[in-house]
Order: C-alpha cells, then sequence, then structure tokens
C-alpha cells in the first residue's frame, strides 16, 4: 500500500440543479460504508484480496514480504515498512503505549521507509509484529491508522461526489493499494483521470457511469505495475456489483479475487 498522504480537499462543484434521486441513490444517500454493517462488508471484500479471506480481523498479526518494492506489508490494511504508514502506525502505537515490543524499531523504520530493505528489522521483527498483534492496544492502533488514512477520508470523498456505498467502498479500495501521494498511479489521480472522462453525481451525472470511469482509470493505474497487474478485484468483484446496479453493497454477494470465490450472505 502506497503513502500516508490524506486525500485532497473535494474539488467536485455541485450542480445548481441535481437531478431527481432514484430509490437506489436515495437508500445508498441514507446509509455511507462508515455504517457499522457496510463497514464490515468493506473490510471483508478488502480482505479477500489481500489475504485471500475473509476473516480480516485475523490480519492484525500478519506480516510478509510480497516482493513488490515495499518492504514489509503487514496488519489488517497492508500497511508497508517502505511507504510511510507502516511507520506512522508503530508510531502512534509508541505514543498510546510507550515501550511497546515495537518502539525499539522506530529508528530502523525511518530508515528504510521509501525502499523496500529489511535494515535493522530482521531478524526477530516479523516475531514481534505478531507478538504486538496480541495486544488490544496495538489493534486499536490499527483500527485508527486505517480509519485515519484510508477509510475515513476515502468514504467522505465518496460522500463529497454525491456516490453511494458502492462508490465509496470502490474508493476505499484504490486508496488501500494505490495510496494518495503526488504519482500518476495514487487515488487522486485515478479519480482526476474518472472526472475527465466523466461527472460524479454531484455534479449532475450519472453514477453508474462515473464509477464505470473511475473503474477504468483504476485498472489502467494497476496495469502500470506488474505486482497490481491482475486486476480481478475490479473486473470479478467491483464491476460485478456495478453491473447488478448493487449501488448500495447489498447482501448477498458473490465474487472472485485472484480466482478464489466469496461469499457474503
Amino acid at each position: 500500500m502506497l503513502g500516508s498522504a490524506l486525500i485532497a480537499a473535494p474539488v467536485a462543484a455541485h450542480a445548481t440543479t441535481a437531478p431527481a434521486p432514484t430509490v437506489e441513490t436515495g437508500a445508498a444517500a441514507a446509509v455511507g460504508l462508515d455504517d457499522p454493517a457496510k463497514k464490515e462488508i468493506a473490510m471483508k471484500i478488502v480482505s479477500s484480496a489481500e489475504n485471500s479471506s475473509l476473516d480480516w480481523k485475523a490480519q492484525y498479526k500478519y506480516i510478509e514480504d510480497i516482493d513488490d518494492g515495499r518492504g514489509y506489508t503487514a496488519g489488517i490494511i497492508g500497511f508497508c515498512s517502505g511507504t510511510g504508514d507502516m511507520l506512522d502506525l508503530v508510531e502512534h502505537y509508541t505514543q498510546i503505549k510507550p515501550g511497546n515490543v515495537l518502539a525499539k524499531y522506530l529508528p530502523a523504520l525511518r530508515k528504510v521507509d521509501g525502499s523496500d530493505s529489511h535494515a535493522g528489522l530482521d531478524p526477530n521483527f516479523t516475531k514481534d509484529w505478531a507478538k504486538a498483534a496480541q495486544d488490544a492496544d496495538f489493534r486499536k492502533a490499527q483500527d485508527h491508522e486505517r480509519d485515519r488514512v484510508y477509510f475515513n477520508p476515502s468514504v467522505n470523498q465518496g460522500k463529497a461526489d454525491g456516490v453511494g456505498v458502492l462508490g465509496q467502498f470502490i474508493y476505499y479500495d484504490a486508496i488501500v493499494m494505490h495510496g494518495d501521494g503526488g504519482d500518476s498511479t495514487s487515488f487522486r489521480n485515478i479519480r482526476k483521470r474518472a472526472l475527465s472522462k466523466a461527472k460524479p453525481p454531484s455534479q449532475g451525472g450519472n453514477e453508474t457511469a462515473y464509477l464505470n470511469a473511475f473503474l477504468d482509470a483504476r485498472v489502467w493505474a494497476m496495469k502500470q505495475e506488474e505486482a497490481h497487474s491482475d486486476t480481478s478485484r475490479v473486473d470479478t468483484a467491483q464491476r460485478v456489483f456495478l453491473k447488478k446496479g448493487n449501488l448500495n453493497l447489498n447482501a448477498p454477494l458473490d465474487w472472485k479475487v485472484y480466482g478464489d470465490s466469496f461469499h457474503i450472505g
């Protein structure tokens, strides 16, 4: 996962006269991805792609180097030692619990930020990460950073753009993978690419057409990097929900990621 920069303030201007909402749009507007039940669905779908499992709560202890140039990838959202968000997480954890088992790695995490190096982390960092995951404070710290850096900004941007629960999830999954830095494949630039093709509902555009444009831009961004070139989390998951008109991300949900089938009843 890339970067820990926050999403830029919404730039979409609201249309002077918005079209009358459909029943689906009205329902989506009433409930956001931040609704606890919808958020649980979001966590499961992301976990299906990141960890090939719907059991996202089992991922607090997860850590490995997946050879994507970002060093160690770990935790419920794929915090990376090479992209700054793992450093932010351990710093936050240390603020709320000084002297924790990961605090001693802060100097090394600062040095390896921006690289795939394990210098100063091996040989015991992975063991200590798993040990930290047994601590409720570390799990809360992961939740906090997931929400601060990824979930809340993507939901807020989605609401500002007038998209419903599915659209907010599509934003969330994009920022989880691409971060929101200044590079061409970051969330904000995927969104800019989409805005050049279609208007969001906040500008009077059609929600489905806009989300298709966003997913087109997302697929382009994924194909720019070999580690992300398998686009099934879009093609056989998010597109499936969109084609069915499930803008409120209502269960039951059936999808595939990387060839594995998943179901939420």
